[in-house]
C-alpha cells in the first residue's frame, strides 16, 4: 500500500527478471512508468539481459531512451482509435527516425526550456515533513504557477506532496490508484456525460431519463443492457456473444425511436468523442453542459474513445487520463497530478502542457509530479528530491527554475534534463 505506481510495477517485473528460463517470450507493457531518465538506463540493461539469455522481449512502450535500444521496431497508428490499428513502420530505430511516423517524427524531439517563467502568487508552507522516507522536509511550494516536483523514483516524490498537501475542499488530487470499471461504466457514465445526454432526449421527447440509461428502464430485457450475453464455461474462460434481441445496441427497440438531433440513444453513445463535440457544440442537438465534458475529454487526447466503450477494454494510459477529464471539472485552486504523461505518445505530452498552461492561466495551482523531460523543461519552478532513492532520498536537492537546474547540473535530475534540452 506504501508503494508508488512504478515502484509496483517494478516489483512486478524483478519478479521476472530473476528467473533461468530461456527460450521464452517476455511481456512488458509501459516498463518505464514511474522512473526517472537515470532509473530508464538501469531498466535497460535488465531488458538486454533477459534479451542475452536467449529470451524474446516485446517492450510497448513511448519513451524514446526504451525505443533506442530495440533490436526491431513495430509502429503502430497513423491515429488513435478507429484512425489506428495499422501498421505504419517495421525495422530498426535509424530506419524509424528517417519515417514519416508520428513517432519517427516526434523521437528526436527536445523540449526548449521556457524563456520567461510565471510568478508565484503565494506559497504553500510544509515544514517538518516526516511520511515514509523524508527527513524532516521544509519546503515552500510556490501557488499560482505550474510547479514540477522531480527526483528518481523512491526519492520521496509522492510521500512529499500527497502526504503534506491537505486534501481539502481546494485541492484536486490524480493519483495513480486505478478507475474501478465495471463492464458496464463507459467513458459516458464514469464522467457524468450521460445526465446531460439523457435529460436532452428526455426533454425532445417529452418522456423520464430514465428511459435513456442500459442499466435502468431503458435496458434490453434479454441482456439486461450489457449488450452482450455471457456464457460461463466453467473449464475456460467465459464467452461473450452480441445479443440477438437488441443486436447489441443495448436498449429496447421502444427506447431507440426517440430521437434527438437526429440521433437515437445507442447511435449517439457510438459516437467518439471528437464527433460527439460536434454533434452537441452547434445546431439542433446544441447541449452546453454535455460539450463542456466533451471538451475535456479531448483536452486530455482522448477524442478518439466512443462514449459507449466499456472501461474494462481501456489501457492504464488511457483510464489516467479519464481520470484526469473528469477531475479537470471539479471546482479547485490546486490540482496535484500524479505522473499525467501515464501511457502518452510524445506527440500527446504537447497536447497535455497545453491543459496544464490553461490550468495556470486561469489562476490555479498546479503541482506536477513528473519524470517527462518535456514538463520539467516546461515548469516555472522545479522542486528536485534526492540525491538516491529510500534511504539515501528524502531530503530537497534542489528548488528553482528549469533553467537554474540545468546550469547548475549537480542533481542527477539536472544532469538529464541538461542532456535532454542539449545544453
Amino acid at each position: 500500500g506504501t508503494l508508488s505506481g512504478g515502484e509496483a510495477q517494478r516489483v512486478k517485473m524483478i519478479r521476472h527478471l530473476g528467473s533461468s528460463l530461456t527460450d521464452t517470450t517476455y511481456v512488458f507493457d509501459e516498463p518505464t512508468v514511474g522512473l526517472h531518465p537515470h532509473d530508464i538506463q538501469r531498466m535497460n540493461d535488465l531488458l538486454l539481459r533477459l534479451r542475452d539469455k536467449g529470451n524474446t522481449v516485446l517492450v510497448v512502450e513511448h519513451k524514446p531512451e526504451a525505443i533506442a535500444i530495440a533490436d526491431h521496431v513495430v509502429d503502430l497508428g497513423p491515429g488513435a482509435g478507429t484512425a489506428g490499428g495499422t501498421v505504419c513502420f517495421e525495422g530498426t530505430v535509424e530506419e524509424l527516425r528517417a519515417a514519416d511516423t508520428v513517432t519517427g517524427r516526434h523521437l528526436d524531439d527536445r523540449a526548449v526550456l521556457k524563456e520567461s517563467v510565471r510568478k508565484p502568487t503565494g506559497a504553500l508552507e510544509i515544514r517538518d515533513a516526516r511520511t515514509h522516507n523524508l527527513q524532516g522536509v521544509d519546503v515552500d511550494v510556490p501557488l499560482g504557477v505550474l510547479c514540477v516536483v522531480t527526483g528518481v523514483a523512491g526519492s520521496g516524490k509522492s510521500s512529499l506532496i500527497h502526504g503534506s498537501v491537505p486534501a481539502g475542499a481546494d485541492v484536486v488530487s490524480v493519483d495513480q490508484s486505478p478507475i474501478k470499471g465495471s463492464r458496464r461504466s463507459n467513458p459516458a457514465t464514469y464522467t457524468g456525460l450521460l445526465d446531460p445526454i439523457r435529460k436532452a432526449f428526455a426533454k425532445a421527447n417529452g418522456v423520464k431519463p430514465a428511459l435513456f440509461s442500459a442499466n435502468s428502464e431503458g435496458a434490453c430485457p434479454t441482456c439486461n443492457g450489457a449488450g452482450v450475453i455471457y456464457t460461463d464455461l466453467a473449464m475456460m474462460a467465459g464467452v461473450a456473444a452480441p445479443c440477438e434481441d437488441c443486436e447489441g445496441k443495448r436498449f429496447q427497440p421502444g427506447v431507440l425511436e426517440y430521437r434527438f438531433g437526429g440521433r437515437d440513444i445507442s447511435e449517439v453513445l457510438a459516437m467518439s468523442v471528437d464527433r460527439a463535440e460536434e454533434f452537441f457544440g452547434a445546431g439542433e442537438a446544441r447541449t452546453p453542459a454535455a460539450h463542456k465534458i466533451l471538451q475535456r475529454l479531448s483536452d486530455v487526447g482522448l477524442g478518439y474513445l466512443t462514449l459507449g466503450q466499456p472501461l474494462t477494454t481501456l489501457s492504464g494510459g488511457e483510464r489516467q487520463r479519464l481520470k484526469l477529464a473528469t477531475h479537470m471539472g471539479e471546482k479547485g485552486g490546486v490540482y496535484v497530478l500524479d505522473e499525467p504523461t501515464t501511457g502518452l505518445h510524445l506527440a500527446d505530452v504537447e497536447q497535455l502542457l497545453g491543459l496544464l498552461d490553461r490550468l495556470v492561466d486561469a489562476g490555479k495551482s498546479v503541482i506536477v509530479i513528473e519524470h517527462h523531460q518535456a514538463v520539467m523543461a516546461h515548469a516555472d519552478w522545479i522542486i528536485d528530491l534526492g540525491p538516491g532513492a529510500g534511504h539515501d532520498g528524502g531530503r530537497i536537492v534542489f528548488e528553482g527554475t528549469p533553467a537554474d537546474l540545468v546550469a547548475d547540473r549537480s542533481t542527477l535530475t539536472g544532469e538529464h534534463l541538461a542532456a535532454y534540452v542539449g545544453a
